[in-house]
């Protein structure tokens, strides 16, 4: 129950600022494109930045794929997946993690692997984090995913943990 109260404080703004616009153009800048169009995807590397409306997301590493479909001359990108040291920033809001991807479809963004997500003065820490960009309302769970070392043999396997955060309280004065 707290951790919904929490998710509805920091949604709050976010609503206010109305819905993000997903039929945007997506602008990006990378230090290295690698286009693979029999597979209808891009592998974008180094110090990628991807700019669509007021959102903006930077990762080391990000796949983009599009449908076959081309409208307009333009490829139709339907997903983007990005690792590496990956922020997402909208208006007074700013989320890290580790991995996340961008549903264009569903309007979703979703991130994994110490997640992070900071409004003002208020934090709060989890596994994963599901935004919806037509609400702008957020969810967070301690749940994350991993791989293992050289034991494993690269197993992914997922761990639950709890949220955390703060919350600024007003000045009572």
């Amino acid at each position: 129950m707290r951790a919904i109260l929490l998710l509805a404080l920091l949604a709050a703004p976010a609503l206010a600022q109305g819905r993000h616009d997903t039929a945007a153009p997506i602008d990006f800048g990378a230090d290295h494109i690698e286009l693979q169009d029999k597979a209808n995807r891009a592998t974008l590397t180094g110090n990628v930045a991807v700019k669509q409306a007021e959102m903006t997301l930077n990762a080391q590493r990000m796949t983009v794929a599009y449908t076959g479909q081309v409208i307009g001359g333009a490829p139709q990108v339907s997903r983007l997946d990005a690792s590496g040291g990956v922020t997402v920033r909208r208006p007074e809001q700013t989320a890290r993690s580790s991995y996340a991807i961008y549903d264009l479809n569903r309007r979703t963004i979703t991130m994994l692997g110490a997640v992070s997500l900071t409004q003002g003065t208020n934090t709060v820490n989890g596994g994963r984090m599901t935004i919806n960009l037509d609400t702008g309302r957020a969810t967070i769970d301690g749940s994350s995913v991993g791989s293992q070392g050289a034991g494993g043999a690269g197993a992914v396997t997922q761990r639950s943990g709890r949220v955390t955060g703060t919350f600024s309280v007003p000045d009572r004065k």
